[in-house]
């Protein structure tokens, strides 16, 4: 990918169009810029922010000691800025990044795993940081009301169906809006809807997918879509599988005995379909569509009448939907690739 003048100032309104809009950040609250250089994509985000952020202080995470790091977060108070530009992810001991920077209530913006995008996929991830408030915050608050209120949902996968028969748990938005939120801010790029079934056992059927995360956490799209076949929110046989999902499969049966079905996700990213992916799956999650976790680890929704501890719920596997349709209580809302809502 070319570093072209075009491509500077796109990521820079974006980068300005998050700061402005979702995170409400004024000159008058201090800025930090944690960044390596391991790749080209973390060098163009860490020259729009320096050129967004022309005021904040920028630490090369390779060129000093943690300590100096750590040293430096002390320094912030409540409601500042913390930027997180990683070619892979940053270690600092035992020290949670994220979780004790929030711990302090600073506001976080973390790009991780940024080697996984070159060429056409850094663009995509560019595209992506694209902050349409009215899109993101208007669909997703509207796919939550239609989610809380939903008795049935079904994904079309074309020729398959699977339907979720028993009502969903409180929809979670990662839209930008940290209105009344403990925590501001969290992995970019954004935009997804989740939820789950309140009885996970009502999920059955069928459905197809065109992309899983493998067990190097990137996304693996095999050359035709696998069928998943499930009952009682179990998954009991794969049609078209490939030995890479095989291997996530037993993975997940030696650790947890069987693959549940969890996380049902409405990804609202539009800067990745199909067709634009990317090869990191925690920023691939947000791709417009239906996503579903395998495995019992969810830890946003509990659920008592199921044995999943915290120490036996091991995986969260995201699986990609080929969607034609998505219904909520026999309503349309995704259709063509768009969220008809």
């Amino acid at each position: 990918m070319m570093f072209t003048p075009k491509v500077a100032s796109s990521v820079e309104k974006n980068i300005r169009d998050i700061l402005t809009f979702a995170f409400q950040h004024s000159d008058n609250q201090s800025a930090l810029v944690v960044f390596d250089q391991g790749c080209e994509l973390a060098k163009i985000l860490t020259e729009a922010y320096g050129a967004v952020l022309p005021k904040a202080q920028f630490i090369d995470f390779e060129s000093v000691k943690p300590e100096a790091v750590l040293a430096t977060f002390e320094t912030l108070k409540p409601s500042d800025l913390v930027v997180l530009i990683q070619t892979t992810n940053f270690r600092l001991n035992e020290f949670r990044i994220r979780v004790e920077l929030f711990n302090r209530s600073l506001k976080v913006i973390e790009h991780p795993h940024l080697q996984r995008m070159r060429g056409d996929q850094a663009l995509y991830y560019i595209d992506s940081l694209a902050y349409d408030a009215d899109y993101f915050r208007g669909t997703g608050n509207a796919l939550k009301a239609r989610i809380d209120q939903a008795q049935i949902g079904i994904v079309d996968s074309g020729v398959e169906k699977l339907i979720f028969e028993s009502g969903f748990e409180s929809a979670k938005l990662n839209v930008g809006d940290y209105t009344g939120m403990k925590n501001v801010g969290g992995q970019f790029p954004i935009g997804e809807v989740f939820t789950e079934a309140k009885d996970l056992e009502a999920v059955n059927g069928r459905v197809r997918i065109f992309a899983f995360g493998d067990t190097a956490f990137m996304v693996n799209k095999p050359a035709k879509p696998i069928t998943l076949v499930i009952e009682k929110g179990r998954i009991i046989k794969t049609i078209d599988s490939t030995p890479e999902f095989e291997k996530v499969l037993a993975g997940i049966r030696a650790d947890e005995g069987e693959v549940w079905i969890r996380e049902l996700g409405f990804g609202l990213n539009r800067a990745f379909t199909q067709s634009r992916i990317v090869d990191d799956i925690g920023t691939y999650e947000r791709m417009c569509g239906i996503h579903l976790s395998l495995g019992a680890k969810h830890a946003v929704y509990k659920k008592p009448n199921f044995s999943f501890s915290r120490k036996a719920a091991r995986h969260h596997v995201d699986v990609f939907a080929v969607t034609e349709k998505v219904l909520l209580d026999g309503e349309i809302v995704y259709q063509d690739g768009a969220w008809k809502i």
